[in-house]
This record gives C-alpha cells, structure tokens and sequence, in this order.
C-alpha cells in the first residue's frame, strides 16, 4: 500500500499529456500488487493465495520497467527512491511466495 501512495505522488509530477500513457500504466501496475495479494488472501487455500501472489509479483516487475522508461524519459531521478522501496517489495513479496509454496501440498500444485 506504501508503494502506492509513493507512485501516486512522483507521478503527480510527471507531464500532463502523459496523463493517460506512462502515468496511467503506472498507476494501474502499482495498484495491481496489494489488490491481488488482498483477493488471493480471500480465497479458499494456498493454491490460490499462490497463484494471486505470483500475479502480484509479475504486476510488481510491470511497475518496475514503467518507472524504468519513465526515467530514461527524465520524469524520474537516476536515483529515485522508488526503485529501492520496489526491490523491498519483491524481497518480501518472494518471501510471502517461498513460505505459502511450502504450505502448497505436492497433489495441490497440479
């Protein structure tokens, strides 16, 4: 949810024509890991926990490169503190996966 907030506000600086490109995508990404982590968390079982926490991971990794190209565009600093919160981010979303992958039983991952 911090990560969130924290795209939100860098990218209220971006430029106003790219409101609806960049930003956007942004955006949308950024809002896709803790809204995919909450619907996995309200399913029945770890497989499905499992699989919405991957789905969180790959829309992680899409903010990623987005923040990437925004900042070889110049809307962003070469040192943004962004890229150091999503690495945190991955750090404990890969830990969320290894620990709920070790609750999955063997005949449950089919």
């Amino acid at each position: 949810m911090e990560l969130v907030t924290e795209v939100y506000k860098i990218s209220a600086v971006f430029p106003r024509e790219d409101l609806y490109g960049l930003t956007s995508q942004i955006r949308r990404a950024a809002v896709s890991v803790p809204s995919n982590i909450a619907e996995g968390v309200a399913r029945q079982g770890s497989k499905e926990y499992l699989h919405f926490l991957t789905v969180a991971r790959g829309s992680l990794s899409e903010l990623e490169t987005q923040l990437l190209v925004a900042r070889n565009l110049g809307y962003l600093q070469e040192d943004s503190a962004i890229f150091t919160r999503v690495e945190e981010v991955f750090a404990l979303l890969g830990g969320l996966i290894k620990a709920i992958r070790g609750r999955v039983k063997p005949q449950d991952s089919r």
